[in-house]
């Protein structure tokens, strides 16, 4: 049932060398060179970071600049040399989680983080640790953490190195040392589900960080600290909290209308968590925030009379200073699908029309590729960048015009995109010179239908994973989707807004892209490659495996006049914990490569499993009600015993027969709790873990091919 299971025999049949490296650097290298100078980043402020985005020979920022386009200018690798590109070294992140962070390299030292929020400094010469430090996150909390013990990367900053924590915590470390100078409790309540698994970014001296767990009943904010001192500068709410309390705002006061108060939504929080994106211009001083999906996901049941609820949905300009609401633009009104705005936001000055306009560009989970004007938050245009079913297009207010039937409260819908959305957390990336933007989209079905039962905080069997705390009053996959899934690699005309180019993928959840000035694209796939793409036609131009599925997005830097590209690499996610694409599961790595390179890889392993469950005894009669408990508590984590294979946590209908035998041993105060499961202790009795046992063997048995 856990969220987080052990991996038994991880390193069997890996080198020696590779076990004895897990924590530290396993570093394939060349001649060796002093140690790296961290003083270097003691330089990075703002001003660096600007100048530094006209040439890139660092990667600062975890979107590279301001304007998080992941744009390299560098060009020594490039079309014409592209397949002479070779790993000069490989870093073992001790990992074996979900790895969804860009590498930021200055000066040659590289920071990263990995599952658990704990942090690496990397010399990029030699491929050794300089230090590491380890927040020691709770390994309860990845029971309320909704996808994954994951973490996007880090900021850096006059000498500090600042990283969220899942469980909440902003804390700066020296740069120099990786001690911790100041750490601060971001949560509204120790009581409440919060966590974090975002970048933060550094603007103007003050540190921004938003929060995860819409799914869990929370309200949404982002909040800035003070660099230096960590104090809280202030913090903004993205929904509107008890009417009968005084608003924070005149923008909490103008989004308020939007909701209806019978629904009571601040009970259920109203969701609109900033869990990503961030982007910033200088010019216009104006921060550009992302914000999340509803809570619960059924619009019916947060605002019954209706109403857009504001911000859910929405991209929104604040003042970087106060944090004062200048302007937002909501891109899926009254949201009902779970279409976070959450993803990666970027800004250009293009030309529509002659006439050159100052846009954000945005390719959220609804289907559609926005633009924008950034300045003022006028709609520009929306086409699809996806096949979708819940709308046929935007007006030109801007507003979706939808289809009826995808807000149906009585039948099921196969909501296309679905809530894992046509494009999620993986970065898009935009190339100014050939103006286009390189998207990773995918379609993962799931049948969606409201929940007339749902209350806040309620745990019927059927309901979610209600078992660990989620509110979504809606049922999933209540009959078969009829959508088929995929992932695809696109490249987006912005200005004409049609597809330019695509290549096809195994499978939906490919890591996150990288253009570059050598007119290519780099991007990691879910079948475990790393491969570059002629950025004009979208031919395959280069790849190499890397041992298990990639979800992350590259960075590309110079050190010494030499250009290198970087990975982190570590099978995640929420899709990336029941499903897989690769029978590779080798721990977590940074691979760098360069021009010339020649170092060996690192050994991959194998994916463990049993064969497919058998011989557990159990009452047939018993299937109807486990599986209602097994949606409930397990299947996010588990997927459906037999028929999916298993993420980084196993699929129970693939484990020893002893292990379901004896499945209230690991379900109650189980040997696997110092790894993350929740226990379900006063919450699932040994009856319920019966009916779930019958369940997963029930399942197996079925789809157990039929001898003739």
């Amino acid at each position: 049932m856990s969220k987080y299971t052990s991996r038994p025999g991880l390193f069997k049949g890996a080198s020696k060398k590779t076990a004895l490296a897990l924590g530290l650097s396993l570093a394939i290298a060349g001649p060796q060179f002093a140690q790296a100078d961290t003083s270097a980043v003691s330089r990075v402020d703002g001003a660096f970071i600007s100048s530094n985005a006209a040439e890139t020979r660092d990667w600062p920022s975890v979107g590279l600049d301001y304007a998080e386009t992941r744009y390299s200018r560098l060009a020594q690798i490039n079309g014409g040399n592209v397949k002479n590109l070779g790993l000069v070294w490989a870093y073992n992140l001790g990992s074996t989680r979900g790895v969804e962070a860009t590498p930021l390299v200055v000066d040659g030292v590289m920071y990263v983080t990995a599952s658990w929020s704990v942090v690496h400094a990397i010399d990029v010469r030699t491929g050794k640790a300089l230090w590491t430090y380890d927040p020691k996150v709770p390994k309860e909390t990845a029971a309320i953490a909704c996808c994954d013990v994951v973490n996007r990367g880090v900021a850096l900053y006059h000498g500090k190195v600042f990283v969220a924590s899942l469980d909440g915590r902003l804390i700066a470390l020296d740069a120099n040392s990786g001690k911790k100078v100041w750490e601060q409790d971001t949560r509204l309540s120790a009581k409440l589900p919060f966590t974090i698994t975002g970048a933060p970014r550094v603007i103007k001296g003050k540190v921004m960080i938003g929060n995860g767990g819409a799914e869990l009943g929370l309200r949404g904010y982002i909040t800035a600290y003070d660099a230096e001192t960590g104090k809280q500068a202030w913090r903004f709410f993205t929904v509107p909290g008890d009417p009968a309390q005084p608003f924070e705002n005149k923008a909490m006061e103008m989004a308020a209308k939007t909701w209806d108060p019978s629904g009571e939504y601040w009970k259920g929080g109203g969701g609109g968590t900033v869990w990503n994106s961030i982007a910033y211009d200088a010019d216009l001083n104006l921060m550009y925030i992302g914000v999340g999906n509803g809570s619960p996901w059924s619009h019916k049941a947060r605002s019954p009379a209706g109403g857009d609820n504001l911000f859910l949905g929405s991209v929104v300009a604040l003042n970087p200073d106060t944090g004062e609401y200048v302007w937002h633009y909501q891109e899926t009104p009254g949201d009902n699908w779970d279409y976070t705005s959450t993803q990666d936001i970027i800004l250009a000055d293009v030309k529509i029309e002659g006439k050159p306009r100052k846009v954000l560009m945005h390719a959220p989970k609804n289907g559609f590729f926005f633009v924008v004007d950034r300045t003022n938050g006028k709609f520009i245009s929306a086409k699809n960048f996806v096949d979708v079913n819940w709308a046929t297009g935007y007006d030109s207010n801007g507003r979706p015009i939808e289809l009826a039937e995808a807000r149906s409260t009585t039948t099921a819908f196969d909501a296309v995109p679905g809530p894992f959305g046509g494009h999620n957390w993986h970065s898009m990336s935009f190339s100014p010179k050939l103006g286009l933007a390189y998207i990773p989209v995918q379609n993962i079905p799931l049948v969606m239908q409201h929940d007339p039962s749902w209350s806040f905080g309620s745990n019927k069997p059927g309901q979610p994973m209600s078992g660990i705390g989620w509110n979504t009053a809606m049922h999933l996959n209540t009959r078969p989707p009829k959508s088929l899934p995929f992932g695809r690699l696109i490249a987006w005309d912005p200005i004409q807004q049609r597809e330019v180019w695509r290549h096809n993928h195994v499978s939906p959840w490919n890591g996150g892209t990288l253009a570059t000035a050598g007119d290519l694209v780099f991007q990691g796939s879910a079948d475990g490659r790393f491969a570059a793409y002629d950025a004009r036609t979208g031919e395959s131009l280069w790849e190499t495996p890397v041992g298990t599925g990639v979800i992350a997005a590259p960075s590309s830097y110079e050190v010494d006049g030499k250009q290198y590209v970087s990975i982190a690499v570590g099978w995640g996610g929420v899709y990336g914990e029941a499903a897989r694409a690769t029978e590779r599961n080798t721990p977590g790595t940074v691979y760098t490569f360069a021009l010339g390179g020649t170092a060996k890889a690192p050994d991959f392993v194998q994916y463990q499993m049993s064969g497919l469950l058998t011989g557990v005894k159990y009452n047939p009669a018993d299937v109807p009600a486990g599986t209602a408990l097994y949606v409930s508590h397990c299947v996010f984590c588990h997927g459906v015993p037999g028929v999916d294979k298993g993420g980084h946590i196993r699929n129970l209908g693939y484990v020893p027969a002893a292990e379901i035998e004896n499945l209230d041993k690991f379900v109650f105060k189980g040997p696997m709790m110092p790894l993350g499961m929740p226990d379900f202790t006063g919450k699932l009795s040994k009856e319920d873990v019966e009916k779930i046992k019958a369940f997963i063997q029930g399942t197996a048995d079925a789809v157990r091919p039929k001898a003739n």
